[in-house]
C-alpha cells in the first residue's frame, strides 16, 4: 500500500494545522483520518461574536464535517446540518471538494445565556457538550450536493446525543455500512489546551464490513477481525483532548504515539481552508429580484445592508449603488427596474 510509514518522530514533520491526515494501522488495516483546524475555525467563530458555548459546539461540528467529507469522493459540497427546538435552533457546516470550510449557527441569545448561567463555564469543560441540552429534540442531516445535473444524497438521524460524536455513531449504526470510532475536541482562545485562537480537531477510524460491501471491494482492503477492531478503538480512545488540540504536537507524532506498536502508515495530507461562497454579485442579484417598495423597507440610515450569515461580512448599498442596479436592470430589458 503506498504511503509513508511513520518512524519515531523527533520533531515537526510537516504542517501542524488546517489539514486532514489520512492513515492506516498496518497490522489491522483499519483506516483513519486526523483533522486539525486553527486559523479557519477561529475566523468562522470570532467574526459573528458567538457565545462561547455556541462557538464550541459549532467548532466541533466544523471538525466533524471536515473529517467526514475527507472520507468521501465527491465534486461539490458536503453539508452537515443540525436542527432543534432548544436555545440553539440550527447549525450548518459545509466543505467543498476543494477543502474550503464555512459554518453558521442560529440561536436564541436569551435562551443560550440562561442555559450558560445554569450550567456554568462550558467552553473549557473536559466533557463534550450535550447536544440535547442545547438543541433539544431535533435531527442531524448529511447532504452531498454535486450540482444540478447529479442526484443529491441525503441522510438523516435524530439527535440522540449526548455528544455530536455519539449522534454520528448512531447514524453509522443505522446505515449498517461501516463501524467507526470518533473523537472530537475544541477549545477557545488562550485555553490551556489550545493556542491564541479557537482550535478544533477530530480523530476518526473506520472498519469496512467483513463480508460484502462495495467500498471494501473497491479499496481491496484486508478483512479486519473483531479483536483488531477493538484494539484500534481502545488505542483511539486513549488519545486525550489535550493531545488532539496541542498546536505543538505534529499530527504524525500523535499518530505514532497512539499506534506505533501496530505500525502506522500516513498518506499525503489534505489542506483545509476558510471558504465562504458569498459575493457582492450574488447579493446584487437578490436585490434585483425585489421590488422598489421592498428595498425601501430594508433601508436603515439611507442604505441597505445585507450581512452574510456565514462570514458576517456586510454588503452595503447606498442610493447611488441602488440606482446603478436600477439602470442595469432597465438595460437588461426590464422597464420596471428593481
Amino acid at each position: 500500500m503506498p504511503g509513508i510509514v511513520v518512524p519515531n518522530p523527533t520533531g515537526p514533520s510537516g504542517p501542524v494545522d488546517d489539514l486532514v491526515q489520512p492513515f492506516v494501522i498496518e497490522q489491522s488495516g483499519v483506516r483513519g483520518r486526523l483533522l486539525r483546524l486553527g486559523a479557519p475555525v477561529d475566523t468562522i467563530l470570532t467574526r459573528p461574536g458567538y457565545p462561547k458555548a455556541v462557538a464550541r459546539l459549532l467548532a466541533e461540528l466544523l471538525a466533524l464535517t471536515g473529517v467526514l467529507a475527507s472520507t468521501l469522493k465527491y465534486d461539490g459540497v458536503f453539508t452537515l446540518q443540525l436542527k432543534g427546538e432548544g436555545p440553539i435552533r440550527t447549525m450548518v457546516a459545509d466543505m467543498t471538494s476543494a477543502g474550503e470550510l464555512r459554518g453558521y449557527a442560529g440561536f436564541d441569545p436569551e435562551g443560550v445565556a440562561k442555559l450558560e448561567q445554569e450550567l456554568g463555564p462550558v467552553a473549557d469543560a473536559e466533557e463534550p457538550l450535550d447536544v440535547r441540552q442545547w438543541l433539544g429534540t431535533g435531527h442531524m442531516a448529511f447532504t452531498v450536493d454535486q450540482g444540478s445535473h447529479t442526484q443529491r444524497y441525503q441522510g438523516l438521524v435524530e439527535l440522540s446525543g449526548p455528544s455530536l460524536a455519539d449522534c454520528l455513531l448512531h447514524y453509522f449504526r443505522q446505515s449498517q455500512q461501516i463501524n467507526a470510532g470518533i473523537l472530537l475536541a475544541a477549545a477557545p482562545p488562550d485555553s490551556p489546551l489550545g493556542g491564541p485562537g479557537w482550535r478544533a480537531s477530530a480523530l476518526l477510524i473506520e472498519r469496512v464490513p467483513e463480508a460484502g460491501g462495495s467500498q471494501a471491494a473497491i479499496d481491496n482492503l484486508p478483512e479486519i477481525s473483531g479483536e483488531d477492531w477493538n484494539r484500534a478503538l481502545i488505542l483511539t480512545a486513549s488519545c486525550t483532548r489535550a493531545e488532539l488540540l496541542d498546536p505543538a504536537l505534529p499530527p504524525n507524532t500523535l499518530l505514532y504515539r497512539l499506534f506505533h506498536e501496530d505500525g502506522v502508515r500516513v498518506f499525503r495530507p489534505r489542506p483545509l481552508s476558510l471558504g465562504c461562497r458569498c459575493s457582492r454579485t450574488k447579493v446584487e442579484n437578490i436585490l434585483r429580484s425585489l421590488g422598489p417598495d421592498a428595498i425601501e423597507e430594508y433601508k436603515v440610515d439611507g442604505e441597505v445592508v445585507m450581512t452574510c450569515e456565514f462570514c458576517a461580512f456586510d454588503f452595503r448599498f447606498d442610493d447611488k449603488a441602488l440606482a446603478q442596479l436600477h439602470e442595469e436592470q432597465r438595460a437588461d430589458g426590464n422597464p420596471s427596474g428593481l
